[in-house]
């Protein structure tokens, strides 16, 4: 008797690395697959697309034994097939590594100087079991000699690391003291030197993102594995110079691994932009990820239930990572201390003057959006810049006050104009700056006048410095001098100082010199929404690891011009705007009415 089939499936090539598989069916069987795969493509009656990956392939296999399908030739049989059993054997070993379990041993090259600790292994073990994931071992964890452990094979080399400039000097620290015999070689320029194009590549060739797109032709398909330290530097995905350049070499590599502690800094959907990367196709195409596991807002995807996307995310493999208290290293918490600022209240008010036809603008929905864009960014820069240039003085002479009783003092800010004052004002303790327009010569050396004593006071970028180790043998206090929109730049910035090796006896304390006026409310407001995205995806019991406030779900721009107009005037102003547009709608319709009606009377 001929098996009941309900339709039929086909597997076509994409244009780039990855296929799409078409599914034809009966109507019945149609309104079943649309409900289960929700990712899919839905357009024609009938009839369903899904992007290729091995998990698709095994959740087809799965449906077609309830609702058999006919594959359109013998290939696309062969590939579900392929792909089915490509995933058990994955899932399976990636479930032995997570347990405790061991996978097929790789040789190694030579016997490394540094041994990996239980975890470490662990992870290792990982990366060539699952080949493609990202690593989020907590600040301080040694990620950097991981990921040169799990390179040490004759399978992985050539590889390639691809680091921020600040931390390209680690790198080569670290391959001299991990893996020596291993040769290595440091994209200078963004020319490639003859001799690469001529066919030779070093064991380990280490790269800055900066530099990536020039050098990606060079190295695609050339390199067998990838090591992206602070992968999050990608999370704008492959929009980007450098995600479209680490994309392509990534996806000719076969391993590919991302470290950072901290891959999300504002929504959750940027979890997806850096694992497209790292691992195409894994989580969908942009739009089924949007789909199956967030809602679209104004500054990204928010993700619906971040702790069930963290857990589907661990239990695959593709996130890998522990904390300090997992592996037995526990660090006393960081202690916060809330100062309330003194700033020129006069000089506030004259900004919020200036700053309220702006704040109109990006309320203003006739506003166009090239208009409103802009208006939200130059509110955001004007306002922010004035709240830290009030509170400057008052920031320094409590930085004064600490160094009168502490050693030193690492203190963070973001506009350069706050820069030059605080350095003014602290000059006599020698300051030192490590910001986005130091070399990166001049700020290793910075660094080494900090932790040697000469200057007693570091003023960081928010935004810089991620991976840098040694300030945690020289002070424990960091002050907040400014904010940024998103949590995990914070907790980057803290982990520079609460991290391994640090005085066990003594705790960090993190000093945040917060305004009541400005942009700090609105900040501190908004920072409550997005640690609701980010910390649930990395805890694995799914919690917030302290409480937050609840704040509307708005961009900054808005945020900001609600907080310049009140949210009286602000509700007025949209209100008054909605009704004008009503208003007009319906005389246009009126209008519309009097014309069919004259054209009537005249016909009659």
């Amino acid at each position: 008797m001929t098996e009941r089939t309900y339709g039929t499936y086909e597997y076509t090539e994409g244009s780039g690395k990855r296929g799409t598989w078409a599914l034809q069916m009966e109507p019945a069987v149609a309104m079943r697959a649309k409900r289960l795969f929700t990712r899919a493509i839905i357009g024609v009656k009938g009839r369903i697309e899904l992007g290729d990956s091995h998990e698709v392939c095994r959740d087809l296999e799965w449906f077609l034994q309830r609702y058999p399908l006919r594959p359109v030739g013998s290939e696309s049989e062969a590939r579900l097939a392929a792909g089915s059993t490509a995933f058990t054997a994955t899932e399976q070993l990636v479930a032995s590594v997570i347990s405790g379990g061991t996978t097929r041993l790789k040789p190694i090259i030579k016997a490394p100087l540094k041994t990996a600790r239980p975890y470490q292994q662990k992870a290792i073990d990982l990366m060539h079991a699952r080949k493609r994931y990202l690593l989020t071992d907590e600040l301080g964890l040694g990620k950097t000699v991981t990921g040169l452990l799990s390179i040490n094979t004759p399978e992985t080399l050539p590889a390639l690391v691809v680091a921020p400039t600040h931390l390209v000097s680690r790198w080569q620290t670290e391959i001299a003291e991990t893996v020596p015999h291993l040769s290595v070689h440091v994209a200078e320029t963004r020319k490639v030197p003859e001799s690469i194009l001529n066919g030779e590549l070093a064991d380990i060739t280490i790269i800055t993102y900066s530099k990536l797109d020039a050098w990606q032709f060079a190295l695609q398909g050339r390199i067998r594995a990838v090591l992206a330290d602070e992968a999050q530097e990608v999370r704008k995905g492959r929009g980007t110079n450098k995600g479209s350049a680490l994309g392509n070499i990534s996806d000719a590599a076969e391993y590919v691994m991302g470290l950072t502690a901290t891959p999300v800094y504002n929504m959750g959907g940027e979890i997806w932009s850096v694992l497209d990367i790292i691992a195409q196709g894994e989580l969908g195409t942009s739009s089924e990820f949007g789909r199956e596991w967030g809602t679209a807002v104004q500054n990204g995807v928010r993700v619906t239930d971040p702790a069930a996307l963290g857990a589907y995310l661990r239990e695959h493999g593709l996130m890998f990572g522990h904390t300090l208290e997992e592996v037995g290293r526990e660090l006393p918490p960081a202690v916060p201390v809330y100062v309330d600022a003194d700033v020129d209240d006069d000089t506030m008010e004259r900004l919020r003057g200036d700053a309220a036809e702006m704040a109109r603008m990006i309320l203003d929905k006739a506003t166009s959006r090239k208009d409103r864009f802009q208006a939200a960014g130059d509110l955001d820069w004007k306002l922010r810049q004035a709240t830290g240039l009030a509170k400057a003085p008052f920031t320094a002479e409590y930085v004064r006050t600490l160094l009168t009783m502490r050693q030193n003092v690492v203190l963070f800010g973001w506009h350069r104009a706050v820069y030059d004052l605080w350095k003014e004002l602290l000059a006599d303790f020698n300051p030192v700056l490590f910001t986005g327009s130091e070399t990166a010569k001049q700020k290793d050396a910075g660094v080494a006048k900090f932790t040697s004593g000469e200057s007693r006071v570091l003023i960081m970028s928010l935004r810089s410095g991620a991976g840098l180790d040694g300030l945690q043998h020289v002070t424990q206090d960091v002050v907040q001098g400014e904010l940024d929109w998103s949590p995990e730049v914070h907790k980057q910035g803290i982990g520079r100082v609460r991290r391994d090796g640090m005085d066990v006896t003594r705790s960090v304390v993190v000093h945040w010199v917060m305004s009541n006026t400005g942009s700090d409310p609105v900040i501190s407001e908004m920072l409550g929404l997005k640690r609701q995205q980010v910390e649930p995806m990395m805890s694995k019991d799914g919690q917030l690891t302290s409480v937050s406030a609840e704040t509307r779900e708005m961009g900054r721009g808005q945020a900001l011009a609600r907080y310049i107009l009140g949210d009286a005037q602000a509700d007025q102003l949209i209100a008054d705007r909605t009704a004008a547009r009503e208003a007009a709608r319906a005389a246009e319709r009126a209008e519309k009415v009097a014309r069919r009606e004259g054209r009537e009377a005249a016909a009659a």
